[in-house]
């Protein structure tokens, strides 16, 4: 398939806007705050480019190195959700220790989906495989929509601040993967206008990528906290009763609202041991 020029000045774009990303991550010495989401879009850029001088050159095993950079960047994508996920709710410790494990128990659950897809699938190893990579691709992408959804939903009651540097990270990772689903799809079904949608998906990146560019070059508010709001977050009621199951870090200092409930448990100690003796 020989490309377009539109696709050709497309792609440009998109490598161009990720050095740029790359470089203001940099000097606003971002790195350090989103090393996955630096290393996704460093290897963005440089999968590209090798992909590119394959296809040019005629590589024979254009194939496997299609599949296994895809592979690659699956792979961080997905740790960047949950970096991006530890950055929005950095309050909450106990939250983010649930949330860990919950990740965990996804990757599990990826990995053994593609297995048992490469499994059953009746074709030729490396259509297994392609299968295989493309189901969990499409997975991690659904939690991308989801994330970006959730934070959507319950931004106002979660006191969260679209100015973040991780909402900003989340809702582009939410968009292009959403209109990757939707290229997808259309591809599927309508495959007479596959350039076309793998056109549009490509434009749908590059706004995406040029987004992150605006917004890191902007400040970034200081997260909001539970007590310069007027109404008590339900995360922080979260975070509280998991900190009872033993997630998260432990309280050094009490509030009034756990001190209290202290003292009548230490009375109520103190009068049944008299009351033994």
């Amino acid at each position: 398939m020989n490309l377009s020029i539109p696709q050709i000045v497309v792609a440009a774009l998109v490598v161009t806007s990720q050095v740029l990303v790359v470089i203001l991550m940099l000097r606003r010495g971002l790195r350090s705050a989103f090393p996955m989401f630096f290393t996704y879009l460093t290897v963005n850029v440089v999968s590209a480019l090798l992909l590119l001088a394959a296809y040019v050159n005629g590589f024979p095993q254009y194939f496997y190195l299609y599949w296994t950079l895809s592979t690659i960047i699956m792979v961080v994508g997905f740790v960047v959700i949950y970096e991006v996920f530890v950055d929005i709710l950095k309050p909450f410790s106990a939250v983010i220790d649930l949330g860990k494990m919950l990740f965990f128990w996804a990757a599990l659950f990826l990995l053994l989906a593609a297995f048992l897809t490469a499994v059953v699938t009746n074709a030729p190893s490396p259509k297994r495989i392609v299968v295989a990579v493309d189901l969990c691709d499409r997975c991690v992408h659904l939690m991308q929509c989801g994330m970006m959804m959730l934070l959507v939903v319950l931004e106002k009651r979660l006191n969260f601040s679209w100015r973040s540097s991780g909402m900003a990270i989340a809702l582009g990772l939410g968009v292009a993967a959403a209109a990757d689903l939707a290229a997808s799809y259309g591809q599927n079904r309508f495959p007479n206008v596959s350039g076309q949608l793998d056109l549009a998906n490509s434009v749908a990146y590059a706004a995406v990528v040029t987004f992150w560019a605006l917004r890191l070059m902007s400040s970034q508010s200081a997260p909001k906290t539970v007590a310069s709001t007027p109404s008590r977050l339900i995360l922080q009621r979260w975070n509280e009763a998991l900190i009872g199951y033993g997630y998260g870090e432990t309280a050094t200092t009490s509030t009034v609202e756990s001190f209290l409930p202290g003292i009548e448990r230490t009375v109520d100690r103190v009068m049944a041991r008299k009351a033994v003796s």
